[in-house]
């Protein structure tokens, strides 16, 4: 599959936002997911993503060399994401709180309502490591000064391969002139999904 990798994305830095001198990642990148529920139903999901492929054929581009599809899967993944944005909020803030009190190297982990951060200020000074996790206990961001780290969760990784096969199957019919208006069986392991893609 030409999907985003699957455990680890860099990330630009926010232009704007800080929290404790540390730049916050850029929500708005592609591969930056923070929970966002939608009203938008799974079937209507794979109505979309159908129509993304046919369109994305048309125009001689697949998967993520598309914008739409790049957008469409962000919106996909984001319904099942953990609230990155909340975690890597308040866990700079505690991270920040906790600088300002303790003047040795540290090695802190907090426990946040929606997860936990662990921070260590290596004895150089001049090196931070932050880790994010989120309720479950996967590791969903890493800070260091080097930068931003996203790291896929099982939930997302399951979305997004299921994305995958339903838009690379409806591609695969468009390359071979079949019309939407037919079902698309997709294999998934042990079990088939077929669904119908009338527009």
């Amino acid at each position: 599959m030409n999907i985003s990798n699957p455990i680890t994305q860099k990330s630009t830095f926010s232009k704007i936002s800080k929290i404790g001198g540390i730049p916050l990642p850029n929500y708005n990148d592609d591969y930056v997911f923070s929970r966002e529920k939608s009203s938008i139903g799974v079937a209507e999901y794979k109505k979309k993503i159908v129509e993304q492929a046919y369109e994305d054929y048309a125009n001689g581009k697949f998967q993520n060399k598309s914008e739409g599809f790049n957008k469409l899967m962000k919106q996909y993944t984001q319904e099942v994401s953990p609230n990155r944005k909340g975690i890597i909020t308040s866990g700079l803030k505690a991270v920040s709180k906790n600088r300002e009190t303790v003047l040795e190297p540290l090695d802190v982990v907090a426990t946040l309502l929606e997860g936990e951060v662990r921070y260590q200020k290596l004895p150089s000074g001049n090196t931070e490591y932050i880790e994010f996790y989120d309720k479950n206990g996967e590791m969903v961001a890493t800070y260091s000064n080097n930068g931003w780290t996203m790291y896929t969760t099982k939930a997302e990784a399951a979305r997004q391969t299921e994305m995958c096969l339903i838009y690379n199957a409806a591609w695969g019919d468009a390359k071979r002139g079949i019309s939407r208006g037919n079902s698309i069986v997709v294999e998934t392991g042990d079990e088939q999904m077929s669904f119908d893609v009338k527009a």
